[in-house]
């Protein structure tokens, strides 16, 4: 039987993992297998995974300090824990390459950014605190400044617009450039600011004008949603008939892309375009991977959004590998 972690537990814990009832319940954990945590993190869902059943969990982060919350995990766990440092969108790469060339339990892939880096003002995440303006996950690469502070106003109105979802994109890459003539940006409050000057603050929408502009940076910088794409095709190679793959997303876009996956690979879809995104190419619609079992999107009740703000927006999906002769079905 499954043993699900009490929210008395959760709170002694500094990291509340999001929709811990339903990611239990969901990747239907049980003795002996094992489990892919995608995105490690503080280590919330992995304790919890490895507290409700005998079984063995890998986890997978591509920020180096997480490294500090793997060795807790380590000594409560030591015999069926193992932290791999790489992308999600090299998932089977990654594993194979630690001598794990299947699954049978599940994965879980939990989104977007995790609480550690938002709290972290030196990681540059946040407009909540004043903080060189960074956004890496791996701590390598072209940073949140350099494309502040090097694009063209065009392609900043596409990053803004396409990425962030915000209408307003042009304007706020017109002040940005008009900014830069001065000074260079380089922290979160500055380019916060000027965001806010640029649109104002829509009395009906709670969040920060700056919200929208900030998310699209960090997806650019990380370039999140290719590597969710790959991580996605590559759970498929790598998961067992039975096994469940489990995504929690936080963002339209990603949520965007996990639910077209499910439907298509469950045979709810039609075969898309060939244009379409990799995701769907050499799909047969007669013949499903996957069955879908979360009918509609799983979401925070009201409980949970009072004990953590951050599951708010959080939506799940699952989905449980189909064995051949279900394929041919």
């Amino acid at each position: 039987m499954t043993k699900i972690i009490s929210n008395k537990t959760n709170l002694k814990n500094s990291h509340i993992p999001v929709l811990a009832e339903e990611v239990i319940k969901n990747l239907n954990i049980r003795d002996g297998l094992t489990y892919v945590d995608g995105t490690f993190g503080a280590g919330g869902h992995t304790n919890m995974i490895l507290s409700s059943a005998t079984c063995n969990v890998v986890s997978i982060d591509r920020d180096p300090s997480v490294s500090i919350y793997a060795d807790k995990t380590r000594k409560i766990f030591p015999n069926n824990f193992k932290l791999i440092n790489g992308n999600i969108g090299r998932l089977k790469f990654l594993l194979e390459n630690n001598g794990v060339k299947n699954i049978d339990g599940g994965i879980l892939f939990d989104l977007g950014v995790s609480s550690m880096q938002i709290d972290n003002a030196e990681r540059g995440f946040s407009f909540r605190y004043d903080g060189p303006l960074d956004m890496r996950m791996e701590n390598s690469g072209q940073s949140a400044a350099d494309i502040i502070n090097e694009s063209d106003e065009r392609t900043l109105n596409d990053i803004i617009f396409t990425l962030g979802e915000e209408r307003k994109a042009r304007r706020i890459a017109n002040a940005i450039v008009e900014y830069r003539k001065n000074k260079l940006i380089t922290s979160t409050f500055e380019l916060a600011q000027i965001v806010r000057s640029a649109i104002g603050k829509n009395p009906r929408l709670k969040i920060d004008p700056a919200t929208k502009t900030f998310q699209a940076l960090r997806i650019k910088v990380n370039n999140e949603l290719m590597e969710i794409e790959k991580a996605l095709n590559d759970a498929e190679d790598l998961l067992s008939p039975g096994a469940r793959l489990v995504v929690i997303c936080f963002h339209s876009l990603e949520d965007k892309i996990v639910k077209n996956f499910i439907k298509t690979r469950s045979g709810l879809t039609p075969n898309p375009h060939r244009h379409s995104a990799k995701i769907y190419s050499n799909f047969n619609k007669n013949t499903p991977s996957f069955k879908s079992i979360t009918k509609k999107v799983v979401k925070a009740d009201n409980k949970e959004i009072q004990i953590n703000s951050r599951s708010r927006s959080a939506k799940l999906r699952a989905a449980e590998r189909l064995n051949k002769m279900e394929n041919a079905a």
